[in-house]
């Protein structure tokens, strides 16, 4: 249970810390806003754990959830052999990866961190959710030669991890203009001004958008697959305490009616 603690203490920090590198890299830009209504569609999540295996399980594990978790999102045993296991893994166990964290570290410049509860983590209570950031994030990489990976990120600027989206988004560049500093006129600043399409991605702007917000809804469950169910349980127990609270208040009005 120790290690068990130890290990889920040690991926929330490793979240922290790539958060808090992003805002001291100068991440100061505003979050686009997670479409929520994707957390209650079914077909969204599904989509969101497709990508999931497929682009982010490679490196970064979800060593806290198990891929039979999955069948509360409405896939069958055999649909999660059948589409999500490559690796000879069984249902039953977690979602881990044989990526070597030493070897992470020399390629990447720190270990992947467990994505388990990365979007609880992400979480600025000045700018918005994690699954905000999250969702903001994955939509603001552009291609940056004087990067060893080729890519830069806006939300989280010098970032070590390559664009592992870019096959769906395209390659995409970023165009900067240097303006007036508005609270010293004798510094310019560097202000971003948009970005320009190098290349077409296998789906259209709008299209990519959407599959990066189910990837996104897939994480934020990932982080506490129960939640809807908590949700539906609380409002029914505070509905019982309603009801029950009328009855306690007409009881006790009818045992002391009689007392002067």
């Amino acid at each position: 249970m120790k290690k068990l603690i130890a290990t889920l203490l040690t991926a929330l920090s490793l979240g922290m810390g790539l958060v808090s590198g992003a805002h001291a890299a100068g991440g100061g830009i505003e979050w686009d806003k997670f479409p929520k209504e994707k957390m209650t569609d079914m077909a969204a999540l599904q989509n969101g754990a497709k990508l999931f295996v497929n682009y982010c399980l490679n490196c970064h594990a979800a060593a806290f959830n198990r891929y039979n978790r999955l069948r509360d999102l409405g896939l069958t045993e055999a649909q999660i052999k059948s589409n999500l296991l490559f690796a000879g893994d069984k249902v039953g166990e977690t979602m881990k990866v044989s990526l070597d964290p030493k070897q992470a570290k020399d390629w990447f410049g720190a270990t992947p961190p467990d994505l388990t509860v990365i979007a609880r983590s992400r979480a600025d209570g000045s700018k918005g959710s994690g699954a905000d950031y999250l969702y903001t994030y994955l939509r603001t990489y552009y291609r940056d030669d004087t990067k060893a990976t080729g890519w830069n990120n806006l939300a989280f600027p010098s970032v070590a991890m390559p664009h592992v989206l870019w096959e769906l988004q395209g390659q995409r560049g970023a165009k900067f203009a240097e303006e007036a500093d508005p609270h010293d006129a004798s510094k310019t600043v560097h202000v971003f001004k948009g970005f320009e399409q190098l290349t077409p991605g296998t789906l259209d702007a709008r299209a990519y958008d959407s599959a990066v917000g189910d990837l996104v809804a897939y994480l934020q469950w990932m982080g506490e697959p129960a939640q809807a169910q908590r949700f539906r349980l609380g409002v029914l127990v505070l509905l019982f305490l309603s009801v029950f609270t009328v009855f306690a208040w007409r009881l006790n009005a009818s045992y002391w009616k009689d007392v002067k």
